[in-house]
């Protein structure tokens, strides 16, 4: 897990950042929250947002007031991978609603 003492587990839906590689990314966290939360496995399930895109099978477009990011951004479900939990960095004070949640949730089956 992380050195740092007050991390908090991630939580599905929630926006963080995160370290790719040196290269900081903003995700959203789509594994269920009883793999997030338990100790014995370090990494979670991720969709990373794009600045760039259209809406398609699996990329859904994201407005700034549902992420509370500063621009328009594009989830990109074929995307998804496995991350370390360490490399989150911090957490975006607004999580997606259970719509976008389950939106989501049919763009990743749709890589399948």
């Amino acid at each position: 897990m992380t050195a740092n003492p007050s991390f908090q587990f991630p939580r599905r839906g929630e926006i963080w950042n995160a370290n790719f590689g040196g290269k900081r990314h903003t995700v959203v966290i789509v594994s269920l929250d009883a793999r997030n939360s338990s100790e014995r496995v370090d990494s979670i399930l991720v969709v990373p947002f794009g600045s760039y895109g259209g809406e398609g099978p699996t990329v859904i477009r994201m407005e700034p007031g549902e992420t509370n990011l500063p621009e328009t951004f594009f989830l990109k479900a074929h995307f998804i991978q496995v991350l370390p939990k360490a490399c989150l960095i911090d957490r975006i004070p607004r999580a997606l609603s259970n719509a976008q949640n389950e939106k989501i949730g049919r763009r990743d089956q749709s890589c399948y």
